[in-house]
């Protein structure tokens, strides 16, 4: 510690410093315009934006140097942040100071330095400016080296206040790493990193965590850990927060070992409840790996690769795992439907419907249709609902999807009734879409508007639909029933609820799963399941269809048991409307 600053006061210091996080960070193009203005203007080989740590002076940004740090021992910078003032020494080996100095010693005669001084007071180094032959400096020169120390402290301040730095944790943010990542390619393109994301929490437990001890919980998770990891880490830098709950570190393997052991030492300080709301929470962090070189990847690519990564292990139950290639291609492919999904919405072409016929089980004869969604992207090409609804149910676009489809299919029904054809058309709606307050009440004007009756239309929805907030869709299907829409369960059988809740379900039909169909003409405990789902169904006042019926023996047990529709290969895959009305007059010739 230098003498005349206590140990308290070097300690608040030091603080400060580590708080801004710039030591041992990327040389910054920011800085060194600044370092390269100073040297220009003392026309001076040697510029530095030198900041005083504890046992070394490190450069943030520099002009002739041949490495980033000197002892700070006798350091002329370290005398500048002991007294927070301006020093030029005109020649070094005449000053008793710094004669023995690391920089007299190498040749260094002339210094002159401006403090770097925080808004509190906290003196980080100096701006500085040396030669190896001895000089003076003018007021002038030293005035301007002033005034280049104060524009290093504003372009700190500046990514440190506005959208550089996260108040909660004081760790750099995702606009920090992204300049970082290219301050890093300039300077060691091609160098080996490995990006470690630690994330300490998926969105559903960050939900439950803010649905029990309120928000603020959040806040106090975030404190208490990015403490934690910084406490970790020691005095490594390159840490990020990248997420909610998420810390991205950027790990140069040849200064912080190998990635395993610094990953270790991370989750080892997780492994203890951290304090939220007073509350004590256990993390429950995995951690994602991507091994990348510089400049071979933009910085987000470089970043999402440890997401994938980590995404990997939350889904396997892993405590970590490696960036797979693979598996990112499908993330990759799901954030590409998702987004291509409301230009597909806006043009024509590349979504539209197709209807497969409900048939009475005994007779064939055509009872109805379900409406299924297509869609041909212009780049997947085909893209099976299966992939794609289940991502559109988890977002927004839920309402504008089924917006579409419900338009679709009741213009498709108008169309029908004008030409004689009186066929219910079943859509397929989402857990969203019955959260949605004005559902019910948007399908009765879109159903006015073409002059259609509410029987013209069937809603199916999944049993999964009921979970979380099982009220407001029971209220909103009631709504539903009540103006004549037929309401039936999807999947029936499939979902995580039990059969007790069909007590109370204001629905008119069950659809038994087609995993239940399959088996049928091999499996008897297959076919005892389904002659006793299809009696409970019935006991309890349901029609029921069975979906998936390919084989004529499938289609003679459900006659036997009483199954009121079905719908499968065996009558007809789905298909455009005018296919559908070519098999339905096919049906209705004689022989």
């Amino acid at each position: 510690m230098d003498q005349g600053m206590t140990e308290e006061q070097e300690e608040a210091r030091l603080g400060a410093l580590r708080d801004l996080n710039l030591l041992d960070t990327p040389e910054s193009e920011g800085f060194d315009r600044i370092t390269r203005m100073a040297s220009r203007l003392f026309d001076a080989p040697i510029s530095a934006v030198s900041l005083t740590d504890r046992h070394r002076q490190w450069f943030k940004s520099h002009v002739g140097t041949a490495g980033r740090e000197i002892p700070r021992e006798r350091a002329p910078c370290a005398e500048v942040a002991r007294a927070a003032s301006t020093l030029v020494v005109p020649d070094l080996l005449r000053d008793a100071r710094f004669a023995d100095s690391v920089l007299a010693r190498s040749g260094i005669r002339f210094y002159a330095g401006a403090p770097l001084v925080t808004r509190d007071g906290h003196a980080l180094g100096a701006m500085c400016v040396l030669d190896k032959d001895p000089r003076v400096a003018s007021d002038d020169q030293v005035a301007a080296l002033q005034d280049f120390a104060a524009m290093v402290m504003a372009q700190v301040e500046l990514e440190h206040d506005f959208g550089r730095i996260d108040p909660l944790s004081g760790l750099p943010n995702r606009n920090q790493l992204a300049d970082d990542l290219q301050d890093l390619a300039r300077a060691h393109p091609g160098a080996a990193r490995v990006n470690i994301l630690i994330d300490l929490a998926d969105a559903r437990q960050i939900g439950e965590m803010c649905s029990v001890l309120g928000p603020s919980c959040i806040d106090d998770l975030v404190k208490a850990s990015s403490r934690t990891v910084k406490d970790a880490l020691g005095a490594a830098a390159g840490l990020y927060h990248t997420g909610a709950a998420a810390y991205l570190l950027v790990l140069d393997e040849a200064q912080g070992g190998p990635w395993r052991d610094t990953m270790e030492r991370m989750a080892e300080s997780l492994r203890h409840p951290v304090a939220c709301n007073g509350v004590p929470i256990a993390v429950d962090a995995v951690f994602g790996v991507s091994p990348f070189r510089l400049g071979e990847a933009e910085p987000r690519d470089a970043v999402r690769s440890a997401v994938s990564a980590a995404g990997d292990a939350r889904a396997a139950g892993l405590d970590h795992a490696v960036y797979s290639p693979a598996s990112d291609e499908a993330n990759r492919r799901r954030f590409h439907l998702l987004a291509d999904m409301r230009e597909a919405l806006a043009g024509p072409g590349q979504l539209r419907l197709a209807y497969q016929p409900r048939v009475d089980v005994r007779t064939g004869a055509a009872l109805g249709a379900e409406a299924l969604l297509r869609w041909r992207h212009p780049s997947f090409g085909d893209v099976s609902p299966a992939e794609f609804m289940p991502l559109v149910e988890q977002t927004a676009l839920a309402r504008p999807v089924t917006a579409w489809v419900v338009d679709t299919a009741l213009d498709q029904i108008a169309a029908w009734r004008r030409a004689g054809i009186g066929l219910r058309v079943s859509v397929n709606v989402s857990a969203n879409n019955l959260r949605e307050p004005d559902f019910a009440h948007r399908l009765a004007r879109a159903l006015e508007r073409r002059a259609l009756p509410a029987e013209a239309i069937e809603l199916e929805f999944t049993e999964s639909a009921l979970i979380g907030d099982g009220g407001r869709v029971l209220e909103q299907l009631g709504q539903l029933r009540s103006m004549g829409v037929e309401i039936a369960i999807d999947d029936f059988g499939t979902g995580y609820s039990t059969f007790s809740y069909l007590r109370t379900m204001p629905a008119d039909t069950v659809k038994l799963d087609q995993s239940f169909l399959r088996p049928l003409d091999t499996d008897a405990k297959a076919r005892q399941l389904v002659s006793s789902m299809i009696a409970m169904a019935h006991g309890l006042g349901f029609r029921v269809v069975a979906e998936g019926v390919e084989t004529e023996a499938a289609r003679e047990f459900l006659v036997e048991c009483g199954c009121e529709e079905a719908q499968g290969y065996l009558f007809c895959r789905p298909v455009d409307p005018e296919a559908l009305e070519r098999w339905l007059a096919a049906q209705a010739r004689p022989g």
